[in-house]
């Protein structure tokens, strides 16, 4: 299994922007093969950075989610709506390994 982590930089003063972009993308990356595991809101601490967790069995697996994701009007839409309302500055991506008990 490997993990996508995205640690975005956002613009403070469109959370709710932002927000509505995250809850778009839960379903898609279900419907798309992978499990996602939430989007993360500032709340105590800094107020321009939020977090978002989706597993795939496989980087393999993420790679084809990224091709289907590319053609799919869905998704697309979703990338329209964070560049029309900038609600993103910026964001990293990692790809980490879970450990279990």
């Amino acid at each position: 299994m490997i993990t996508c982590t995205l640690r975005y930089t956002i613009d403070p003063y469109k959370l709710a922007e932002f927000e509505e972009y995250a809850k778009l993308w839960i379903p898609l990356v279900h419907r798309l093969g992978g499990k996602h595991h939430g989007y993360f809101m500032p709340h105590e601490g800094a107020n321009n950075i939020a977090l978002a967790l989706f597993s795939f069995p496989s980087l393999a697996a993420y790679e084809d989610y990224r091709e289907r994701m590319a053609k799919d009007a869905e998704c697309q839409a979703a990338f329209a709506l964070a560049e029309k309302t900038r609600c993103i500055v910026s964001y990293e991506r990692s790809f980490m390994r879970p450990v279990f008990e």
